[in-house]
């Protein structure tokens, strides 16, 4: 068992955003398998998947939709097993982000992500 603190759930966070930013196929699994727990959920307004292997296969099909983009990590506000969190998605280097997201991370006792919820803020077209 792992204690959880504040810096737990930052360097999850972290983690977690370099698994969507992971384009080779093999590392970002590898890091989902290290970060996720197997029963891991992930729910946006888009999606809702459960377990290792479909939240990998999330990742992979957003980065097929938003090609040579990559996701920044805003502020992570963390609490016992709880943290919250902004992120962007846009060109490297941009003035403007694409999308604007807030993520609420939970952890489990060993360390690792069991749910994100995720909420979008902003993205194209809406």
């Amino acid at each position: 068992m792992t204690e959880i603190t504040a810096t737990t759930l930052q360097q999850l966070a972290e983690r977690y955003l370099a698994a969507w930013n992971e384009t080779d196929p093999a590392a970002r699994r590898k890091l989902v398998d290290e970060v996720w727990a197997e029963d891991g959920r992930y729910t946006d307004p888009l999606a809702a998947v459960a377990g290792r292997e479909a939240i990998d296969g999330l990742l992979g099909a957003a980065q097929a939709q938003f090609p040579g983009m990559r996701f920044t990590l805003g502020p992570v506000d963390a609490h016992h097993d709880i943290a919250r969190f902004t992120w962007n998605l846009g060109p490297e280097g941009a003035d403007e982000p694409l999308v604007i997201g807030f993520d609420v991370l939970t952890a489990t006792p060993d360390g690792r992500i069991g749910a994100v919820y995720g909420f979008l803020d902003r993205v194209p077209g809406a």
